[in-house]
């Protein structure tokens, strides 16, 4: 062992224990070793730097902003509408549906973006369920951790070992290569969690608290809106048709109060806001507060020919996507103190309505549209989450205390989310079809998201986790030094003097031990920039195709399943689920040996010797 290859073991070992120990942020421990291996001479600039060029890194950052389009225009959060629509009360089909639907989002998106979304459907499913969360958010973490193997751009360690082969000038890997595997594994992660979860949600959750924010439904409770709310349509002929909410005084005549309105565009409902000059059409779906208990429903329907329509959930809690609740207050210099919402025309001037007003404590019963208002009273305001915002910068009248936290949720350009899944489709088939390189399909994709409008400069240059990117650029340089100073050859002969005489599939299980054991420590990426080059030279010393050997890593990158710090997706899940650091080691042990039985017998197959 020469000095030069001590040198990057020693700087290696460094690297591994300032990862583990978190004294020093990841992305700023691999910047140090770009340095490190500048100023030793080990490598030249150009050297040490490559990862700032290489394409699969710029990919890596362009699927970000492609997956925050796909968040932005609530397709994410659309999926995880229909499991809860879907599975019910029923905590299998949940289990089940919720894992693939995770896999299939995280194959075209951030898996840790997509664990994000989730993570508070399956809080509200188990509320709903009566059941623990740590019952259904380990099959969370584990189907997010499993999509990696859904697609070859699905995760950073599938490109980083593609991109190797590319340049060792091997044939590389296609966009569905790795797709059988991740099927199989899905499959056997399913049936695995069905029998495990009744060892998972034993953990007292009581001490978990979230940072409180109101919801839908505490302000229905408090402002007393429970059966208040109907969803009514126009009928043709209406005498509503053509007039402004202004015009037709609906709530001072029967205490019906326009709150949103659905009206059918370009094949599909779309929510309107319900302002004061906002005209109603034919076919729209009103959204409607009837504050007035006195009002007889059905007379007001029959005069207005509007037809009563399902409402689903609590008080447009179903639409809280669309239409947001909001609690104010008046500024103590405000001008509107003593005025009523109807002299000052609140809805006419913001654009959003006024359903309670709580004083002292209490909200105010009856009509409110008429009452004059005062110091310290609280309105609960409803309508677009976008004028909500605009009225939080209007502090010289109000002050919005808070925001229902349903707005966690809000997609911001819904509208679009049809050319974001137009954007995303034309992105695979030109990856599948070999057209173009993967990181121009990618790019093609950004630029017509940021046209359709489905994501702005700003938003995507903040999705990119540059940490992530920093980290790889980082930890490139150490393939490098390995392969200059003999490292891999010496890990080759060592693996060869274990394993090469017991034949290829023997030294696979080893490579996906190694692979899988480092990456306990550090990050499933730099384990893949590590690894990906010794799995490629131990098949070249056997004699054998390099494709099996560089897919088994790129599988054991992705099977960080042991630990809650082996990968971002498990530390999510620790405190939601009330896991403990054994919970992760007593479920992630016996996954990981499957997953290793799976590649190991089905590599072979599909990328022959």
């Amino acid at each position: 062992m020469n000095s030069e290859l001590l040198w990057v073991l020693s700087l290696l070992l460094i690297a591994i224990v300032l990862f583990t120990t978190n004294k020093i942020r990841m992305d700023v421990v691999a910047l140090l070793v770009i340095i490190a291996f500048v100023l030793s001479g080990t490598l030249s600039l150009n050297e040490a730097t490559v990862g700032f060029s290489d394409p699969n890194v710029l990919l890596i950052a362009a699927l970000f902003v492609i997956g925050e389009g796909l968040v932005r225009t609530g397709v994410a959060y659309q999926m995880g509408d229909w499991l809860v629509r879907v599975a019910g009360s029923s905590e299998v089909k949940m289990l089940v549906l919720l894992m693939i639907c995770v896999a299939s989002l995280g194959a075209f998106m951030s898996s840790t973006g997509v664990v994000a979304i989730f993570i508070p459907v399956v809080l509200s499913v188990a509320a709903r369920m009566k059941t623990s969360p740590g019952r259904l958010m380990m099959p969370l973490g584990f189907a997010g951790l499993i999509s990696g193997l859904m697609t070859l751009v699905a995760t950073p360690p599938n490109m980083v070992v593609n991109s190797e082969l590319v340049r060792e000038g091997l044939p590389s890997f296609q966009f569905f290569s790795i797709t059988p595997i991740g099927i199989a594994v899905l499959f056997a992660g399913i049936l695995y969690m069905l029998v495990v979860r009744r060892w998972l949600g034993n953990n007292d959750n009581s001490k978990q608290k979230e940072a409180y924010r109101r919801t839908f439904r505490d302000l229905i409770r408090d402002y007393q809106l429970a059966g208040r709310a109907r969803r009514l349509a126009i009928r043709k002929g209406s005498p509503l048709v053509g007039h402004s909410l202004d015009e037709l005084h609906l709530r001072s005549r029967y205490g019906a109060n326009v709150v949103g309105i659905e009206r059918w565009r370009r094949f599909r409902r779309v929510m309107v806001s319900a302002t004061g000059g906002t005209e109603l059409r034919e076919r729209d779906v009103l959204l409607v507060d009837m504050s007035a208990s006195d009002v007889d429903l059905r007379e007001f329907c029959r005069e207005q020919m509007l037809e009563p329509m399902v409402l689903r959930g609590e008080y447009f809690s179903e639409q809280s996507r669309d239409v947001g609740l909001a609690e104010v207050s008046m500024n103590p210099d405000s001008e509107l103190l003593g005025k009523s919402l109807r002299e000052i025309k609140f809805r006419t001037r913001y654009g959003l309505n006024v359903v309670a007003i709580r004083r002292e404590g209490h909200a105010l019963p009856g009509k409110i549209v008429d009452e004059p208002l005062r110091l310290g009273d609280v309105l609960l305001v409803i309508g677009d989450w976008k004028l909500i915002r605009i009225l939080s910068t209007k502090p010289r009248n109000f002050i919005v205390l808070n925001l229902a936290a349903e707005i966690e949720t809000v997609a911001p350009a819904s509208s679009q989310a049809p050319h974001a899944l137009f954007s995303l489709a034309l992105m695979v088939a030109l990856m599948v079809t070999n057209e173009v390189p993967n990181f121009i399909a990618a790019l093609i994709a950004c630029l017509l998201m940021g046209k359709f409008r489905c994501i702005d400069m700003e938003s995507a240059y903040r999705s990119i986790h540059w940490p992530s990117i920093i980290l790889i650029v980082g930890m490139m340089p150490f393939a490098a030094a390995l392969q200059k100073t003999g490292g891999i050859e010496l890990i080759v002969n060592g693996l060869m003097d274990v394993a090469g005489s017991a034949g290829p599939q023997v030294m696979l299980v080893c490579l996906f031990i190694l692979c899988a054991s480092i990456g306990l420590f550090i990050s499933n990426t730099a384990t893949a920039v590590l690894m990906a080059p010794i799995a490629i030279a131990a098949a070249n010393q056997m004699n054998v195709s390099p494709l099996p050997f560089a897919m088994v890593i790129g599988v054991a990158a992705s099977a960080a399943f042991m630990t809650p710090v082996s990968s971002p997706v498990n530390t999510l899940i620790l405190e939601p689920g009330g896991y403990k650091f054994a919970d992760f080691i007593k479920i992630g042990v016996p996954f990981t040996v499957i997953v290793m039985l799976i590649s190991v017998f089905l590599i072979p197959l599909l990328f022959p010797f």
